[in-house]
């Protein structure tokens, strides 16, 4: 059996060599904590906001990204273990840290985080007004564009804003979460005390005013706040301010006596508004009595308080990113339209019943899957539609298909889960909608997510009734189907349209699903499933056969996997996961894990498919290769506390394309890969002169199950392990 790729590419940074531990029976000797790899991720995407080769306002977007990632960090998981320490809980982390011990880290990686953050901020600040975009202080204007200013202020901000006295007769104002505002403390007069007055920063109003003029410049609407204050408070000495923000604990968990579900959501969504201050964030030239004023009525102690010198609420800065410069920005990619199903003259059942295909988002459109589903609202074939609904975006395009098959009479059935977070109000919405036009929405289970992506179209062929399923790796949401890379395999495989059904039995009647014939579905049976197909290549490689696992997802947390891998690993099995986010196994240890590398690819798109590839007997990759889609990471909250899906794919054209093309581009990626080192580190992979990029593959090249014979005469070049493009 060859090597893993990785340790065979000449372009990859060495390997640490820490000495390793002589035993590995503690937790903290065989697992990575979750959270503190979650910070790891954040940071390697903080990491492409200093990267010199992007763009300069896409750098300016990954900041962004970055600080709206750690905001819902800290209103989760800091969020959950704070609740978790304040009840006295020990329940620990996989890596044995108790919640205490695991807020006490997080802390210290969260302040470096930050500071990063605003060092970049910094940088791209001096490096874009160099371009004539400035992000610029209330200093750096003129007295024309200060001038401007104070008109905007007074015309389109003043009526908009009410200063609330802070006093015994006037009760602190509640603040809502993402909440920001200026507090002022004040002096009029002869009046002996002084006067604490809240300024809140409209949510209505835009975060950023752009002066007008040829140069784009931005100015924080909290600095006209505190530049004008004195149109807020004639007469009023201004004696000290300070700057705030707030972030509330933003977890539900759902009551399993819940009676109603959608009742329950929509009083939960309240609740999470006015959750617990978990963070409260200050710049650090806040007047100290307004601070203690503000620690005081929101409950936090220092270790939840957080002062910066730069700028709050960084996640706001995706705002000046829209600013009309292509010069800054990556250059435009139109995802294609795979030519097989233009081939049939864009009949979707036509090209499906011909061979399954498998759709590689965003490099190939999203609007298939609309299409998809819009001719089977308009069919008159179609006898049914079932669909399940995770995430759909504002303006779901799945939705309107779904009512329209609704008015035209077809049996529709939605399962909407309420329990998306932070989509639970738009799903209740959509749900609405849906029901109105005659829709049957079912809302699932109370203890369980369902999160498998789903759809099952009964239509009424020429020898009887047949089945068209879609199976996602992704939500069907096409905002982020242009940005998320995913896989929408479509099949009219008789076998998995009899194993979809019950899928949607168990979901929609409680009626578990058994003799499933190629799905496994948990949480009742898709983690056996992986440990039976893991166990499978333990006994090849017990044989002295080739024996070897590939698999590619966001996440891996849980225990059971990660020893049932390391067990691999120590029978010889080679195992190369692509990883983008949090993992907890630890890679390349001697003794524990020699034969398992990890990467992360962190680039122009996100990486979200999943999939994964066993040997079965042949070295990888090859056709015999067993080769599974799902829905679900390796995490217990997948596996065990949600519906998911895993999908076997046999097709020979579609099997290729997931082996020998998008887990082989993946594997071979060096420009935009970081390597798990054995001390729990992420090291980024060098580039070098014959560096390999997957997503500039995928944009260059198509897929092969959607290239059709149109596209036969391209020459899509072939991947070999050695990094060889024939």
């Amino acid at each position: 059996m060859p090597k893993t790729p990785l340790a065979m590419n000449d372009d990859v940074s060495p390997d640490p060599a820490p000495e390793a531990p002589a035993r590995f029976d503690t937790p903290e000797t065989r697992y990575v904590n979750r959270e503190l790899s979650w910070l790891s991720f954040n940071r390697r995407v903080l990491a492409e906001a200093e990267n010199e080769a992007f763009p300069l306002l896409e750098r300016l977007r990954f900041l962004s990204i970055s600080a709206s990632n750690l905001d819902e960090f800290v209103m989760i998981r800091v969020a959950g273990l704070e609740g978790q320490a304040s009840r006295g809980l020990e329940t620990l982390g996989i890596d044995g840290r108790d919640p205490q011990q695991q807020l006490e880290a997080i802390r210290e990686q969260m302040g470096a985080l930050v500071v990063r953050q605003q060092r970049v901020l910094d940088d791209l600040r001096r490096l874009l007004a160099l371009e004539g975009i400035w992000i610029a202080t209330f200093e750096d204007l003129d007295e024309g564009q200060k001038g401007w200013l104070r008109d905007y202020f007074e015309s389109d901000i003043l009526p908009l804003i009410t200063p609330q006295a802070i006093d015994p007769s006037h009760p602190f104002p509640f603040v809502a979460n993402f909440g920001a505002g200026v507090i002022f403390r004040l002096k009029r007069g002869k009046r002996k005390a002084d006067l604490m007055e809240m300024v809140l920063i409209p949510t209505a109003a835009p975060r950023f005013v752009r002066v007008p003029g040829e140069k784009a410049i931005y100015v924080s609407i909290e600095q006209l706040v505190v530049e004008f204050a004195e149109l807020l408070f004639p007469g009023f000495k201004i004696l000290g301010d300070g700057l705030f923000r707030v972030l509330r604990d933003s977890d539900i968990e759902v009551e399993e006596e819940a009676e109603d579900l959608v009742r329950f959501f929509r009083t939960a969504i309240q609740r999470r508004r006015r959750g617990n201050v978990v963070l409260l964030e200050l710049d650090d030239e806040c007047d100290e009595v307004a601070e203690a004023l503000l620690r005081e009525q929101f409950e936090v102690d220092e270790e939840m308080t957080v002062k910066t010198s730069g700028m709050l609420g960084l996640a706001d800065l995706a705002a000046v990113c829209s600013e009309p410069r292509p010069d800054l920005k990556f250059t435009p990619f139109s995802p294609r339209y795979p030519e097989r199903i233009l081939a049939h003259d864009g009949d979707c059942f036509s090209a499906i019943r011909e061979k399954d295909i498998v759709i590689h988002h965003p490099y190939e459109s999203f609007e298939v899957v609309v299409d998809f589903l819009r001719q089977a609202a308009r069919d008159p074939a179609v006898v049914s539609i079932k669909q399940t609904l995770y995430r759909a975006g504002d303006q779901s395009p799945v939705i309107a298909a779904l009512i329209e098959a609704a008015e035209n009479g077809k049996a529709v059935t939605a399962v909407v889960e309420l329990k998306a977070r932070f989509d639970e109000e738009r799903n209740l919405q959509w749900a609405t909608e849906l029901e109105r036009a005659g829709v049957q929405v079912i809302y699932g289970f109370t203890e369980w997510k369902t999160h498998a992506k789903v759809s099952l179209v009964v239509r009424r062929d020429e020898d009887g009734y047949a089945t068209y399923c879609h199976f996602g790796t992704g939500n069907y949401h096409p905002v982020n189907a242009r940005i998320y890379t995913d896989f929408s395999y479509f099949t009219a495989d008789p076998a998995l349209g009899r194993d979809a059904a019950k899928m949607f039995n168990f979901v929609t009647g409680y009626i578990e699903p058994t003799d499933l014939e190629k799905l496994a579905i948990s949480p009742i049976g898709l983690q056996d499933k992986l440990y039976e197909l893991i166990d499978r290549e333990i006994a090849n490689a017990a044989k002295g056969k080739p024996a070897g696992i590939w698999a590619k997802m966001n996440s891996i947390t849980n225990q059971g996997v990660i020893d049932k891998l390391y067990e691999a690993s120590a029978a010889g099995v080679e195992i190369v996961l692509v990883v983008r986010g949090i993992c907890s196994l630890r890679a390349g240890v001697p003794g524990l894990s020699d034969n398992i590398s990890v990467k992360s690819i962190i680039g122009r798109f996100l990486e979200h498919s999943r999939m994964w590839a066993f040997a079965n007997g042949a070295d990888l990759p090859s056709k015999k290769a067993d080769v599974w889609i799902t829905s679900a990471d390796a995490m217990s909250r997948n596996l065990e506390h949600r519906v998911e899906v895993m999908v076997p794919v046999t097709n020979k054209t579609v099997h290729d394309q997931l082996v020998d093309q998008v887990m082989l581009a993946n594997i071979l990626d060096t420009e935009r890969s970081w390597r798990l080192g054995a001390d729990g580190q992420y090291e980024r992979m060098r580039v070098g002169e014959d560096g390999f990029n997957c997503h500039e593959y995928f944009m260059e090249n198509p897929s092969l199950s959607g290239r059709g014979n149109a596209l036969k005469a391209h020459d899509v070049p072939r991947l070999t392990l050695k990094g060889e493009h024939t």
